[in-house]
């Protein structure tokens, strides 16, 4: 009797459906949130991350990995409409153009990531001739250079050599003769150029003079002379130029006064405007003078 007893007793603790502390414990950490997400993301990441630590710790596989992006970006890279076959300058004359083609040494075939636009357009800016330019990917896998040139407005007379200028008084070339661009005003004298709209008003403002302009040249940094032809020269004034030449140009309308042997016409007095003899003119009166005073004194 007591045997069967002691068996159902065991048998009813091997159906006993009470979880063991164990059991119990890892149900309970189950039901916390932070712990079901340790284990259901953060293990199997931890897990991956050993793995990828692992893989790159060989120098070879990372080499690998490096040659493989390198060659998927060549690849990309090097798609047929990516790649620039040639270069087309305008908005300049030839020799600007053979500048600008001279500073950008592009090998053709190339793929547009291999070329920087914005480096580039600085360097064709840094050009004297060169006011602005634009580059950009044109039309027909070519690239597109376009120049805003400098328009010369006159030439600069500094130290024997002779400078284009534009309006702003910035250089945009060299010439090596006077010859070659007659058709712009020749000024000369320290600080010419930062006087050039000054300069280019005067020229303007000739008149009938103007064809007989040979330059102005810039005296003590303040004040300008205009030479003509005939070795005559107009002295104007610090202040008023304009005004001073405007008063000339009508007097001479009038008198002619530059027709005749007038060396010298200096207005940097406007009351007082005076004008000088050239040498021959001046000996001729001298000598005038003297037969008027014998001829006196022999009466």
């Amino acid at each position: 009797m007591r045997a069967l007893t002691a068996s159902r007793r065991a048998a009813q603790a091997q159906r006993d459906p009470a979880p063991s502390r164990l059991g119990y414990r890892y149900q309970r950490l189950m039901l916390t949130p932070g712990f079901r997400a340790l284990v259901r993301t953060g293990v199997p990441v931890m897990l991956i991350g050993i793995i990828v630590a692992n893989w790159f710790s060989h120098v070879e596989n990372r080499q690998m990995l490096q040659d493989r992006i390198a060659q998927a970006k060549e690849t990309f890279q090097t798609r047929p409409q990516f790649m620039v076959q040639s270069m087309q300058i305008t908005g300049a004359e030839a020799e600007l153009q053979a500048q600008v083609a001279a500073l950008l040494p592009v090998v053709f075939p190339v793929s547009s990531f291999d070329l920087d636009l914005e480096a580039m357009r600085r360097t064709v800016e840094a050009l004297d001739a060169v006011r602005a330019a634009r580059v950009r990917m044109g039309e027909g896998s070519a690239l597109e250079v376009v120049i805003d040139p400098r328009v010369p407005a006159a030439l600069w007379r500094d130290s024997g050599t002779l400078r284009l200028i534009d309006a702003s008084g910035v250089q945009s070339g060299t010439i090596a003769t006077r010859a070659a661009r007659l058709d712009l005003p020749l000024i000369a004298g320290d600080g010419a150029e930062q006087h050039i709209q000054e300069a280019l008003a005067l020229y303007a403002g000739a008149g009938p003079l103007r064809d007989r302009v040979r330059g102005l040249v810039r005296m003590g940094e303040r004040r300008w002379d205009i030479v003509l032809d005939r070795d005559q020269r107009i002295l104007l004034p610090a202040e008023g130029a304009v005004a001073a030449l405007d008063r000339i140009i009508a007097l001479n309308t009038a008198q002619d006064m530059l027709e005749r042997d007038v060396a010298i016409v200096d207005m940097r007095n406007a009351q007082r405007p005076t004008l000088r003899m050239n040498e021959e003119a001046a000996m001729a009166m001298h000598r005038a003078e003297e037969i008027t005073i014998n001829n006196g004194a022999d009466e």
